[in-house]
């Protein structure tokens, strides 16, 4: 996915948040904020939003010395979920479809991206479960279920710290054997690490990999190469959220994205409504062209 001029005001609005997060010295805001304003004005609208994210978030790091600038916030929300983890587990298991309440589950944690707003707390998290929960999601869980079970290889790609108990919560309800989660290579935004994956205990449960790359996304051509060896050989690829939407939505392979539309740009690339719940395949098999909930 190119970027969109509306995308613009939202490097700005994250460069100068995130700054703020990490050093009180207003001559360090201002320095990032002009070596932004500069990037932003000759920028390639061809390459996805991840793309100017990874430059302001390098050079957040770089004028700070702050090598993990969230993550504290990482760990909250780490903390946080999974003191919830109990409880939600009990209502997949307790549900008429476990399979697909913990699909809308995993499509909830992804409010938890401090990329596309400034601030998360436990009542816009409650208010997310809430609503996928409780409202239609659209979806081909017998044709889902079907790649699913002919995938002799699945990687599960991760987005947010929090997000990723969600998603450990899903991955249970999948032949846990044949998955790969794949995480972030280096600290960025929210994004989950090794590190962050490790903190919660994922790893023992599931082979957890990193991609090499401090994208918020999957920037395939910034990836390792022994990541990039495990995408082109991977039988079903699952993605979970917008950065890696914008960054996989063009590539040829089998990909199933599931996501939360937070921002116009996105539900206009996608053709849903901010807000909605995503579960959309790559391929020519697209479940309709109407992938959204309304």
């Amino acid at each position: 996915m190119k970027s969109y001029l509306d995308c613009i005001p939202c490097f700005i609005r994250q460069s100068l948040d995130s700054v703020r997060r990490v050093s009180n010295d207003e001559n360090i805001h201002q320095e990032v904020l002009r070596s932004i304003l500069s990037k932003t004005s000759n920028m390639d609208l061809s390459e996805s939003p991840p793309s100017m994210a990874q430059f302001i978030h390098r050079l957040i790091r770089e004028k700070t010395g702050v090598a993990d600038p969230y993550r504290e916030i990482k760990q909250y929300f780490n903390r946080e979920i999974m003191a919830m983890f109990d409880d939600l587990k009990s209502r997949i298991n307790q549900s008429s479809d476990p399979l697909e309440t913990a699909v809308r589950l995993a499509i909830a944690g992804n409010i938890i991206d401090l990329g596309a707003r400034n601030q998360v707390n436990q009542h816009i998290i409650q208010d997310a479960i809430d609503h996928a929960l409780n409202n239609p999601l659209l979806w081909d869980k017998e044709e889902f279920v079907a790649e699913v079970e002919q995938a002799e290889t699945i990687l599960y790609l991760a987005d947010n710290a929090g997000e990723i108990v969600f998603d450990w919560l899903l991955i249970e309800q999948l032949p846990v054997q044949k998955i790969t989660v794949v995480v972030r290579g280096y600290p960025t935004l929210n994004d989950v690490t090794l590190a962050d994956a490790q903190e919660i205990g994922l790893d023992k449960i599931v082979q957890v990999i990193d991609n090499g790359s401090d994208a918020p996304g999957t920037i395939l051509h910034d990836c390792s190469i022994e990541f990039v060896e495990r995408f082109n050989q991977a039988s079903l690829i699952i993605s979970k959220g917008q950065g890696n939407y914008e960054t996989l939505s063009d590539v040829d392979k089998d990909i199933f994205f599931m996501l939360k539309a937070k921002c116009p740009v996105i539900a206009d690339d996608i053709g849903c409504q901010v807000g909605d719940m995503v579960f959309q395949r790559s391929s020519s098999h697209l479940y309709s062209q109407q992938i959204f909930t309304k």
